[in-house]
C-alpha cells in the first residue's frame, strides 16, 4: 500500500529549482514493443484507440494496429532522434525490457546520447493491473524488467513507468524495495512530491496523459499546428508561474504519433520557443527525485510526504 498527502498548491513554500530555473522540462520517448499476440480473447492493444475500429482478440494477429506501432520503431523514432540532435536537445526514454531484444537498436540510440532510460514494464501489453491481487506475480514482472535493463545499461533503473500507467497499489512499495527513486504514473501534479510505501518513500515525478502526443492527436484528432500550440500555450504558463514557484512539464512523446513526417515540425517549433526562454531546466527524473529527496521538507514544512 502507499499513500501521499493532499497538500493545496497555496500551501506549499515556493519551489525554487537550482539556477533559479522556473520549468523542470522533460521530453519522453516511448520505446514501446508489443507481442503480436497474447494468448486472450479480449481485445490486445492498451491505451488505444485502435488505428482500426473492432479491434481483434489477442490470439488473433491485428496486423493494422501492430504495424501501425511498428512504423514508429522501424522509422518514426529515428526522425526524432534526428531532429533533437539538430536542436542541440535531449529527452529521456521509457523502455520495454523486451525492447532490449527485439528492437535494441532504439535502446542505445539513447544510450548513446547520454539520454536517461526509464523502465517502463516487461512487455507493453502486460498492464501491472492484470495482476492487482497477485503481488508476486507483479514483483516478479518488475524483478525481470529491472534484470534485463541492468543486462544491457549496465546498470539498475532508478526511475519507473508503468505500461499505460496501470499501476497497483503495491507498485510503489515494490520500487522501493527495488531500489527506485522515482515513480511517474499518477498525474495529479505540476511539482514532484513525496510517496510513503510500506518500504519507504519514493518522489513522484508526473508523467501526463494530457500534454501527450497520443492525447493531442490521435484521440482528439488536433493539426500539428494545433499541437504545437498547445505545447506552447502549457510551457508559457507554467514559465510565467514557475517565476513565484517552480513546476514540471513532460511532453509525452511515441514514435509512431510524433514520429509522422506530418507531426515532426510542431515538436521542432515547440522546442525552438523553449530555447528561447530563460529559466529552463532541462533535467532527467532522476535529477528531481535526487533534488527533491534533498529539498522536499524545505517546501513542505512539517509535512512528511507530502
Amino acid at each position: 500500500m502507499f499513500e501521499y498527502d493532499y497538500v493545496p498548491l497555496p500551501e506549499r513554500a515556493p519551489l525554487k529549482w537550482p539556477n533559479g530555473a522556473k520549468v523542470a522540462l522533460m521530453f519522453t520517448f516511448n520505446l514501446e514493443t508489443w507481442d503480436l499476440v497474447k494468448d486472450t480473447d479480449q481485445p490486445y492493444y492498451a491505451g488505444g484507440p485502435a488505428l482500426l475500429p473492432n479491434a481483434l482478440a489477442g490470439r488473433i494477429p491485428d496486423y493494422p494496429n501492430y504495424s501501425w506501432r511498428e512504423y514508429g520503431q522501424r522509422v518514426g523514432v529515428w526522425r526524432m532522434f534526428d531532429m533533437f540532435d539538430e536542436m542541440g536537445a535531449k529527452a529521456g526514454c521509457t523502455v520495454n525490457a523486451v525492447t532490449f531484444e527485439r528492437r535494441r537498436a532504439m535502446a542505445d540510440a539513447c544510450l548513446e546520447r547520454g539520454w536517461e532510460l526509464i523502465a517502463h514494464n516487461y512487455e507493453q501489453g502486460e498492464l501491472l493491473t492484470d495482476f492487482h491481487d497477485d503481488i508476486d506475480t507483479e514483483r516478479d514482472i518488475i524483478r525481470r524488467s529491472v534484470a534485463m535493463y541492468e543486462k544491457h545499461a549496465g546498470k539498475k533503473p532508478k526511475v519507473w513507468l508503468s505500461s499505460s500507467l496501470r499501476g497497483t497499489l503495491n507498485t510503489p512499495t515494490i520500487l522501493v524495495e527495488e531500489g527506485f527513486k522515482a515513480y511517474c504514473d499518477i498525474m495529479n501534479d505540476d511539482q514532484p512530491y513525496m510517496i510513503r510505501t510500506d518500504a519507504g518513500p519514493i518522489v513522484a515525478t508526473p508523467y501526463s496523459n494530457v500534454i501527450n502526443d497520443f492525447t493531442i492527436l490521435t484521440r482528439n484528432a488536433r493539426t500539428t499546428d494545433e499541437y504545437r500550440d498547445i505545447l506552447i500555450e502549457e510551457l508559457k504558463v507554467l514559465h510565467q508561474e514557475g517565476a513565484k514557484t517552480g513546476r514540471i512539464m513532460n511532453v509525452g512523446l511515441h514514435p509512431h504519433v510524433s514520429g509522422r513526417a506530418y507531426t515532426i515540425r510542431a515538436l521542432r517549433e515547440f522546442i525552438e520557443y523553449a530555447q528561447s526562454l530563460d529559466g529552463i531546466w532541462w533535467a532527467t527524473r532522476e535529477e528531481i527525485a535526487d533534488w527533491y529527496a534533498e529539498t522536499h521538507e524545505a517546501h513542505f514544512p512539517g509535512q512528511l510526504g507530502a
